[in-house]
Protein backbone atom coordinates (compact mmCIF):
# COMPACT_ATOMS: atom_id res chain seq x y z
CA UNK A 1 0.00 0.00 0.00
CA UNK A 2 1.48 3.31 -1.11
CA UNK A 3 0.17 6.37 0.75
CA UNK A 4 0.73 9.94 -0.35
CA UNK A 5 -0.70 13.03 1.38
CA UNK A 6 -1.05 16.16 -0.74
CA UNK A 7 -2.58 19.62 -0.28
CA UNK A 8 -6.15 19.89 -1.58
CA UNK A 9 -5.11 22.90 -3.64
CA UNK A 10 -6.29 22.21 -7.20
CA UNK A 11 -7.83 18.88 -6.16
CA UNK A 12 -11.51 19.66 -5.69
CA UNK A 13 -12.67 16.52 -7.54
CA UNK A 14 -10.74 14.34 -5.08
CA UNK A 15 -12.06 16.37 -2.12
CA UNK A 16 -15.57 15.75 -3.47
CA UNK A 17 -14.87 12.02 -3.76
CA UNK A 18 -13.96 11.84 -0.06
CA UNK A 19 -16.21 14.47 1.56
CA UNK A 20 -18.85 15.56 -0.96
CA UNK A 21 -22.50 14.63 -0.73
CA UNK A 22 -23.31 12.33 -3.65
CA UNK A 23 -27.10 12.08 -3.20
CA UNK A 24 -28.89 14.77 -5.27
CA UNK A 25 -30.44 17.25 -2.84
CA UNK A 26 -28.71 15.51 0.08
CA UNK A 27 -27.50 17.49 3.06
CA UNK A 28 -24.03 17.19 4.52
CA UNK A 29 -21.23 18.97 6.27
CA UNK A 30 -18.95 19.50 3.24
CA UNK A 31 -16.36 20.37 5.91
CA UNK A 32 -18.25 23.59 6.58
CA UNK A 33 -19.19 23.10 10.26
CA UNK A 34 -16.14 25.04 11.43
CA UNK A 35 -15.60 27.25 8.38
CA UNK A 36 -19.05 28.81 8.11
CA UNK A 37 -22.12 26.68 8.76
CA UNK A 38 -24.33 29.58 7.62
CA UNK A 39 -23.50 28.71 3.99
CA UNK A 40 -26.64 27.05 2.57
CA UNK A 41 -26.34 23.39 1.61
CA UNK A 42 -26.80 24.08 -2.09
CA UNK A 43 -23.84 26.53 -2.04
CA UNK A 44 -21.35 24.40 -0.09
CA UNK A 45 -19.91 22.54 -3.08
CA UNK A 46 -19.04 25.81 -4.82
CA UNK A 47 -17.64 27.27 -1.60
CA UNK A 48 -15.26 24.34 -1.24
CA UNK A 49 -14.46 24.37 -4.98
CA UNK A 50 -13.34 27.99 -4.48
CA UNK A 51 -11.33 27.05 -1.35
CA UNK A 52 -9.53 24.31 -3.29
CA UNK A 53 -8.67 26.83 -6.01
CA UNK A 54 -6.78 29.32 -3.82
CA UNK A 55 -3.65 29.20 -1.68
CA UNK A 56 -3.13 27.57 0.72
CA UNK A 57 -6.19 25.36 0.13
CA UNK A 58 -8.56 24.02 2.81
CA UNK A 59 -6.64 20.92 3.90
CA UNK A 60 -4.90 17.78 2.73
CA UNK A 61 -5.95 14.58 0.98
CA UNK A 62 -4.56 11.08 1.46
CA UNK A 63 -4.18 8.85 -1.58
CA UNK A 64 -3.81 5.09 -1.31
CA UNK A 65 -2.25 3.63 -4.43
CA UNK A 66 -3.36 6.78 -6.27
CA UNK A 67 -7.00 6.72 -5.10
CA UNK A 68 -8.43 9.53 -2.95
CA UNK A 69 -8.99 7.87 0.43
CA UNK A 70 -8.98 10.48 3.20
CA UNK A 71 -9.25 14.12 4.14
CA UNK A 72 -7.94 16.38 6.91
CA UNK A 73 -9.11 19.96 7.28
CA UNK A 74 -6.18 22.21 8.23
CA UNK A 75 -6.00 25.98 7.82
CA UNK A 76 -5.29 29.08 9.89
CA UNK A 77 -7.64 29.31 12.88
CA UNK A 78 -8.69 32.76 11.68
CA UNK A 79 -10.36 31.12 8.64
CA UNK A 80 -12.70 29.05 10.81
CA UNK A 81 -15.64 31.22 11.86
CA UNK A 82 -16.82 28.73 14.49
CA UNK A 83 -13.40 28.58 16.18
CA UNK A 84 -13.04 32.36 16.20
CA UNK A 85 -16.33 32.64 18.09
CA UNK A 86 -16.03 29.47 20.18
CA UNK A 87 -17.01 29.61 23.83
CA UNK A 88 -15.70 26.07 24.42
CA UNK A 89 -12.32 26.02 22.65
CA UNK A 90 -10.17 28.88 24.00
CA UNK A 91 -7.25 30.64 22.37
CA UNK A 92 -3.90 29.51 23.80
CA UNK A 93 -2.08 32.70 22.76
CA UNK A 94 -2.36 35.50 20.22
CA UNK A 95 -0.71 33.64 17.33
CA UNK A 96 -2.88 32.51 14.41
CA UNK A 97 -2.28 28.80 14.91
CA UNK A 98 -3.17 26.48 12.09
CA UNK A 99 -6.11 24.36 13.21
CA UNK A 100 -6.76 20.71 12.43
CA UNK A 101 -10.50 20.31 12.88
CA UNK A 102 -11.56 17.06 11.24
CA UNK A 103 -10.59 13.82 9.57
CA UNK A 104 -12.58 11.79 7.05
CA UNK A 105 -11.49 8.37 5.81
CA UNK A 106 -13.58 6.58 3.21
CA UNK A 107 -15.00 3.29 4.53
CA UNK A 108 -12.94 1.04 2.25
CA UNK A 109 -9.71 2.58 3.60
CA UNK A 110 -10.37 2.57 7.34
CA UNK A 111 -8.21 0.68 9.85
CA UNK A 112 -5.03 1.27 7.85
CA UNK A 113 -3.57 4.10 9.92
CA UNK A 114 -4.55 6.84 7.48
CA UNK A 115 -5.39 9.31 10.25
CA UNK A 116 -1.71 9.19 11.28
CA UNK A 117 -0.66 9.83 7.68
CA UNK A 118 -3.21 12.64 7.32
CA UNK A 119 -2.05 14.29 10.54
CA UNK A 120 1.61 14.24 9.47
CA UNK A 121 0.58 15.58 6.06
CA UNK A 122 -1.43 18.36 7.70
CA UNK A 123 1.59 19.36 9.80
CA UNK A 124 3.84 19.34 6.71
CA UNK A 125 1.33 21.46 4.79
CA UNK A 126 1.03 23.98 7.63
CA UNK A 127 4.83 24.19 7.93
CA UNK A 128 5.26 24.65 4.16
CA UNK A 129 2.65 27.41 4.28
CA UNK A 130 4.57 29.33 6.95
CA UNK A 131 2.69 28.31 10.10
CA UNK A 132 4.46 28.86 13.43
CA UNK A 133 2.29 26.42 15.35
CA UNK A 134 -0.42 23.88 14.58
CA UNK A 135 -3.12 22.67 16.92
CA UNK A 136 -6.01 20.22 17.06
CA UNK A 137 -8.96 19.69 19.35
CA UNK A 138 -9.25 15.92 19.81
CA UNK A 139 -11.17 13.94 22.37
CA UNK A 140 -9.36 12.78 25.50
CA UNK A 141 -9.99 9.08 26.02
CA UNK A 142 -8.44 6.49 28.26
CA UNK A 143 -6.15 3.62 27.26
CA UNK A 144 -7.88 1.20 24.93
CA UNK A 145 -11.25 2.97 24.75
CA UNK A 146 -12.86 2.62 21.34
CA UNK A 147 -14.15 5.67 19.52
CA UNK A 148 -17.32 5.81 17.44
CA UNK A 149 -17.41 7.59 14.07
CA UNK A 150 -19.48 10.46 15.45
CA UNK A 151 -16.85 11.30 18.09
CA UNK A 152 -13.77 10.28 16.16
CA UNK A 153 -13.81 12.85 13.37
CA UNK A 154 -11.76 15.19 15.61
CA UNK A 155 -9.11 12.57 16.38
CA UNK A 156 -7.87 11.42 19.78
CA UNK A 157 -5.27 12.79 22.15
CA UNK A 158 -3.24 9.59 21.55
CA UNK A 159 -3.21 10.23 17.80
CA UNK A 160 -1.86 13.74 18.31
CA UNK A 161 0.67 12.64 20.95
CA UNK A 162 2.03 10.04 18.52
CA UNK A 163 2.68 12.91 16.07
CA UNK A 164 4.65 14.98 18.58
CA UNK A 165 1.84 17.21 19.86
CA UNK A 166 1.52 18.09 23.54
CA UNK A 167 -1.54 19.15 25.47
CA UNK A 168 -1.64 22.95 25.65
CA UNK A 169 -4.99 23.46 27.37
CA UNK A 170 -8.23 21.89 28.41
CA UNK A 171 -11.52 22.96 26.88
CA UNK A 172 -15.14 22.85 27.90
CA UNK A 173 -15.90 21.29 24.52
CA UNK A 174 -17.12 17.73 23.98
CA UNK A 175 -17.53 15.37 21.04
CA UNK A 176 -19.83 12.41 21.48
CA UNK A 177 -20.01 13.22 25.19
CA UNK A 178 -16.23 12.99 25.60
CA UNK A 179 -14.05 15.93 26.68
CA UNK A 180 -11.85 17.67 24.13
CA UNK A 181 -8.38 19.12 24.69
CA UNK A 182 -6.12 21.46 22.75
CA UNK A 183 -3.04 19.67 21.42
CA UNK A 184 -0.24 21.79 19.95
CA UNK A 185 2.97 21.33 18.01
CA UNK A 186 5.46 24.14 17.50
CA UNK A 187 6.76 24.36 13.96
CA UNK A 188 9.29 27.17 14.45
CA UNK A 189 11.54 28.12 17.29
CA UNK A 190 9.98 31.00 19.22
CA UNK A 191 13.44 32.33 20.19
Amino acid sequence: MTVEVLPALGRYDDFFEVVGVKKPGGAGCWCMAYRDSRVPNEERAQYMRDECAQEPGPGVLAYVDGEAAGWCSVAPRSTYRRLMRSRTIPFVDDRDAWSIVCFVVRPAFRRRGLMHELLEGAVAHARASGAEVVEGYPIAIDGGDRVDLISGYVGTRRLFEAAGFTQAAETTGHSGGRPRVIMRRELRDRG
